[in-house]
C-alpha cells in the first residue's frame, strides 16, 4: 500500500494527540517533528452527505452510515483501488458477521469486552469497534487506510451509535469514561502512530527507541485478508500489538477472495507456518449471498 497523498501530509502534520480523542496520520518525514500542542479534533466533513439507517443483527440493532464514494474519492462504483482507496466506505458482510460472533461469544461466556483495550483494524464503518464501546471497553482505537474514511464515515458513525451512551466526540467528554481514538495509515507503518509505552508503563504518543507499542487485549478485523500482498504486514502488526500471553484476535473474512488471491485459509497458513499463534474457528456463514465466510479467533500458543 502507498503512503498518504502529499496533500494529506501537508494538512495533517501531527500523527497523534495527547488527549483521549485523537486522530493520527502518517508523516513520512525522515526527521520527526518536535512535540507540539495537540491539533483541533478533525472536523466531520461538511461537504459530504452522510445518511444513516438501522442494521438489524438479531438481538442487536446498530446504525450504519452511508456516503457517496464519488463525493469522497472521485470514484464511482468501485470496491477498492489499491494504494488509493481500500473499500472502507462499503459495509462488508464480514463486519456484521464479526459483531454477531462477538455477541455470541459474550453470551456463551467466552469473551468479555468490559474494561479491555480494543483495536479495530481496517475499520470502515467501525461496527465491531462500536459494539466494543457499547460493551464497556476501556479504550477502542479505530484504524483505516484512508483518512477520508475516518473523517466522512467512521467518526460520524461512532457518534450516531454512541450518542445515547457518551457525548459526541467533538466535546471530549465521555460519560462511559472510555477512550476512543482514530488512526489512518498503512499496516506496515501504523505502529509508529499507535500509543507507545515505556518500561515504567507511561503511555507516549510518539516513537522512541526506548518504547514499544502499547498492547491491546483484543484486536478486531473484518475483511482485511483479501490481498496477498498485505497479509505478512498485517500479521506482523497483530503480533506486535496483541497483548501477550492472553490477548486475542477476532478475524472475520471470506474463505477465499476470488480474483485477488487472499482469504482466511491463505492467512491462516501464514499463521500456522509461523507457529507463534493458534487459531480456532468461531463461526461459519454459508448463506448463499457470497463465498463462504468465517470468523476465527487467534491467540498466542
Amino acid at each position: 500500500m502507498a503512503a498518504n497523498s502529499e496533500s494529506e501530509k501537508q494538512t495533517f502534520r501531527l500523527f497523534s494527540t495527547s488527549t483521549s480523542l485523537g486522530l493520527g496520520f502518517l508523516d513520512s518525514s525522515e526527521n520527526p517533528l518536535p512535540p507540539t500542542p495537540p491539533p483541533p479534533y478533525l472536523e466531520i466533513s461538511s461537504s459530504v452527505k452522510y445518511t444513516v439507517e438501522p442494521v438489524n443483527l438479531g438481538e442487536l440493532t446498530l446504525l450504519k452510515g452511508r456516503v457517496n464514494t464519488q463525493e469522497v474519492f472521485g470514484l464511482s462504483n468501485s470496491d477498492l483501488v489499491p494504494g488509493k482507496y481500500e473499500g472502507g466506505l462499503k459495509l462488508w458482510e464480514g463486519s456484521l458477521d464479526l459483531v454477531k460472533a462477538l455477541h455470541m461469544e459474550i453470551k456463551n461466556g467466552n469473551l468479555s469486552l468490559r474494561g479491555k483495550r480494543v483495536l479495530e483494524l481496517g475499520c470502515g464503518h467501525g461496527l465491531p469497534g462500536i459494539f466494543a464501546c457499547l460493551e464497556g471497553a476501556a479504550a477502542v482505537h479505530f484504524q483505516d487506510f484512508n483518512a477520508e474514511v475516518l473523517r466522512c464515515l467512521t467518526i460520524p458513525n461512532v457518534n450516531a451509535n454512541l450518542s445515547e451512551n457518551i457525548q459526541p466526540l467533538e466535546t471530549n467528554e465521555m460519560n462511559a469514561g472510555g477512550e476512543v481514538r482514530f488512526f489512518a495509515g498503512d499496516w506496515s507503518e501504523i505502529h509508529k502512530l499507535l500509543p507507545r509505552v515505556q518500561s515504567n508503563g507511561k503511555n507516549l504518543n510518539c516513537s522512541s527507541g526506548h518504547s514499544q507499542v502499547a498492547s491491546y487485549d483484543i484486536i478486531l478485523m473484518a475483511e482485511t485478508v483479501y490481498s496477498i500482498s498485505t497479509l505478512q504486514s498485517l500479521y506482523e502488526l497483530i503480533k506486535m500489538c496483541t497483548s501477550s500471553p492472553h490477548g486475542v484476535v477476532y478475524m472475520a473474512a471470506k474463505k477465499h477472495y476470488f480474483g485477488v488471491g487472499g482469504g482466511t485459509r491463505r492467512f491462516l497458513s501464514l499463521v500456522e507456518k509461523d507457529g507463534v499463534m493458534a487459531s480456532n474457528l468461531v463461526a461459519e456463514v454459508a448463506d448463499g449471498s457470497s463465498n463462504v465466510r468465517e470468523v476465527w479467533k487467534l491467540s498466542f500458543r
